[in-house]
């Protein structure tokens, strides 16, 4: 990836994306001064980024793009706590192999949007608070840390009071308390070691990052900025991010690449107006177009197609991408036994979710059985026999999106998708699945 320098102010460009919520007054005139370094925080609970990450992620993007010095901090020191803002509860330790591992694979992720490799002034970092916080003791910390933030200033903080109100029902433990020194000193450090200016986060995070300038103004008498982005909610109260089956993961193994493109195809239009400005790097020009054709034409979900067409090909490929638009075409009549034969397992049942699924011996297949048997007798898709052979002379059964033309058909083992599965059509819009055991 070449560095791209462009002609841009970061805080312009994030705030007519609608991605700027507080901004510590003076960042855009450091911003503006010199090439600057800024951070965010990943927690690394998990081996994959999710949606809920991406606003930093693009927020680290454009500050790339802008010619800054991005700077990702994956929390294993933090992450190990759990940090008390908009939480309930206290996270699990992680061992250092899984800690190391999920960093590795965030990293990767990363590397879709982050330019790591170049040699360039402003290329991207990734560092992890572990390594400094490890060999860091307990009577280090507070006599060289705790002793510059005073108990008031910690419990003036809005995650605190809100942990400590009568509301809360699970309290909040000292290990919570002290989260945001913790993350204070990680902005201290990288200030030392890096020279870096500035913390982004969201929202919910400013009193963290507050913290940590705040830290470095009394340790080192040197100035460091804060900006935070707002949350991203949706436009039916509801939160982002999350479905019926939990997070949608970047990880094309936990959530499938067509389930990704779905989840932002299926967006509303408020909230496409609103997503598309945050989570892709469309000119505000072509996002504008996009949505004064929408408007016009809002059966066409011009802004749904763009929106889910740039941010699969950022996070995942163009040709993942082009995969999930085929995928999408089965369920609408347009798909072929080409397009059926193609598909990789997560894809096939993603696009079949829901789908009465019947099992059958593989014995049964390998062996051949007759198409009318297979149906009414070897499994339920159709209640008796006669049944099957009118559907099959009226032309509406259809097995792998190609016609039965005759009652007469061998089914065998080499029709299996993937080598497990049948796709039975009736009609246009009534598929059943058959799973080999």
């Amino acid at each position: 990836m070449q560095q791209i320098l462009v002609n841009m102010n970061f805080v312009e460009e994030l705030q007519w994306r609608g991605m700027i919520h507080t901004i510590m007054p003076g960042t855009e005139e450091q911003l503006q001064k010199e090439v600057t370094a800024a951070y965010v925080g990943i927690d690394p609970t998990a081996n994959s980024l999710h949606i809920g990450h991406l606003v930093s992620v693009m927020m680290l993007k454009h500050f790339q793009l802008a010619g800054h010095k991005p700077i990702a901090l994956v929390g294993g020191a933090t992450g190990m706590i759990g940090d008390p803002s908009g939480k309930s509860q206290e996270r699990n330790l992680l061992d250092e192999e899984t800690l190391r591992y999920n960093e590795d694979c965030l990293k990767k992720q990363l590397a879709r949007f982050l330019d790591f490799d170049s040699d360039a002034a402003n290329a991207a970092e990734l560092v992890n608070n572990y390594d400094w916080m490890k060999s860091f003791s307990f009577l280090d910390f507070i006599r060289d840390i705790g002793k510059h933030i005073t108990v008031n200033y910690m419990m003036a903080k809005d995650s605190v009071k809100k942990r400590l109100s009568e509301e809360a029902k699970t309290g909040m433990s000292f290990t919570e308390f002290t989260y945001q020194l913790v993350q204070g000193y990680d902005f201290l450090h990288l200030y030392k070691e890096k020279n870096c200016k500035l913390q982004m986060g969201g929202s919910d995070q400013w009193g963290n990052i507050t913290t940590g300038s705040e830290l470095i103004r009394r340790k080192t008498g040197g100035e460091a900025f804060a900006l935070t982005c707002p949350l991203i909610t949706k436009a039916d109260g509801t939160k982002f991010g999350k479905t019926e089956k939990g997070n949608i993961w970047l990880d094309s193994n936990l959530t499938s690449s067509y389930s990704f493109y779905q989840f932002w195809l299926n967006v509303s239009d408020e909230d496409a107006e609103k997503y598309i400005k945050i989570f892709t790097l469309l000119t505000k020009e072509a996002i504008d177009s996009l949505i004064t054709e929408q408007r016009e034409a809002p059966h066409l979900r011009s802004l749904q197609k763009a929106l889910a067409r740039e941010i699969t090909i950022l996070v995942h490929s163009e040709a993942d991408y082009d995969a999930a638009v085929e995928a999408s075409q089965i369920l609408f009549g347009k798909g072929t036994a080409e397009t059926l034969a193609k598909l990789d397992k997560a894809t096939f049942l993603s696009v079949f979710e829901g789908v009465p699924i019947f099992d059958i011996n593989r014995s049964v297949l390998e062996a051949g059985v007759n198409v009318v048997e297979l149906l009414a007798t070897e499994t339920n898709v159709f209640e008796n026999k006669s049944e099957v052979r009118r559907m099959i002379t009226g032309g509406g059964l259809a097995i792998n999106k190609t016609k039965v033309e005759n009652a007469d058909l061998v089914v065998n083992a080499s029709l299996l998708i993937n080598n497990q599965y049948l796709l039975i059509q009736k009609g246009k819009k009534n598929y059943y699945i058959i799973e080999v055991k």
